[in-house]
């Protein structure tokens, strides 16, 4: 605990891959926390097992994770590996600024440790829908494209299918719309799994116009072989089964802010954290990158360029302090 690192990164998704490899490459110690295996399994990036939209991510198993993976190991082996300290499968527990305005962090194995600055990258997961009050049925058809969630990623698998969104407020008609207009599916169907529908004036007139058809009976079963990559129908409460060739989820996210709220950092609305535009928040020494920063597009090119930007931020701060130190000032 007497050692303060410069730099320290908590969350191992794409943000924090990118902010690890950016610190790393501008020669400053780094502090790394990539999560436990129960961080892990509830990001996102555990679920994504392809990533179309992104260059060279196509033939991973694991479209998000393994490209991290790879990273991180090289930077273990490089010319800058002792800049690195990567506590493998351990995150954070809690997160406080001492007296001298140093942040003491305390990880899931009770160690804690000292550093000057921070940047979070804990992101956000997707709410799931609840079937039969589990959201197991949905979990084999999530993320393998059968069952997703963002449009930007996932979007053009839905060109001329037939269609459903799952989802009760204005946002899930919104995903409808967007994707009858822009993939022309065959039929486009919105769920709202037993709530009461509550669309706006707006997004009621465009259904109206594009003949989406709202069903507010709770699903009680999804009928399919995710391992065959088909999806068929889903089951209603009343025997019922509509045909659906794929489901897009409109559910909100979780987003998890909990450190930058403990610290007392401003959030927005919904929960995420309000930044500049290099990710600095209201916290002093404290950056998020990633999901998890308010008003920015959920990509993983996005996440990269918040990590270099916040990163590069640090090291121009941690670079003048050195500098006016030599200078006696």
């Amino acid at each position: 605990m007497e050692k303060i690192y410069p730099v320290c990164v908590i969350g191992g998704g794409a943000a924090g891959t990118m902010a690890v490899i950016r610190a790393v490459l501008n020669n400053d110690e780094t502090l790394f926390f990539p999560g436990t295996a129960k961080h892990k399994k509830k990001s996102r990036a555990f679920w994504v097992s392809k990533v179309e939209n992104m260059p060279a991510h196509l033939d991973f198993k694991k479209g998000i994770e393994e490209p991290n993976k790879l990273s991180l190991e090289w930077l273990n082996q490089s010319d800058f590996k002792e800049k690195l300290h990567w506590k493998k499968n351990q995150g954070v527990e809690k997160i406080s600024k001492n007296s001298e305005g140093v942040f003491e962090i305390t990880a899931t194995d009770g160690q804690v440790y000292l550093s000057q600055y921070v940047v979070l990258c804990t992101g956000v997961m997707d709410v799931q829908p609840l079937i039969n009050n589990s959201i197991q049925p949905i979990l084999p058809y999530a993320n393998v494209q059968l069952a997703d969630y963002c449009l930007r990623c996932d979007g053009h698998h839905v060109l001329h299918k037939k269609v459903g969104v799952i989802g009760h407020d204005s946002s899930a008609m919104w995903v409808a719309i967007m994707l009858r207009e822009r993939y022309d599916t065959q039929c486009m169907v919105v769920f709202t799994n037993g709530k009461n529908a509550q669309f706006d004036e707006e997004t009621t007139k465009l259904q109206k116009l594009y003949g989406i058809q709202v069903i507010e009976e709770a699903i009680t079963g999804i009928e399919g072989n995710a391992k065959l990559n088909s999806l068929t129908h889903l089951k209603l409460e009343t025997e019922n089964y509509i045909e659906v060739e794929y489901i897009f989820i409109s559910l909100g996210m979780i987003v998890y802010n909990e450190l930058a709220k403990s610290l007392g950092a401003e959030l927005d609305s919904r929960g995420f954290v309000v930044t500049d535009n290099k990710g600095k928040t209201s916290i002093a020494g404290l950056y998020v990158a990633g999901d998890l920063r308010a008003n920015a597009k959920k990509q993983i090119y996005t996440a990269w360029d918040h990590a270099v930007d916040s990163c590069d931020d640090i090291n121009v701060l941690l670079r003048r302090e050195k500098r006016l130190k030599l200078l006696g000032q």
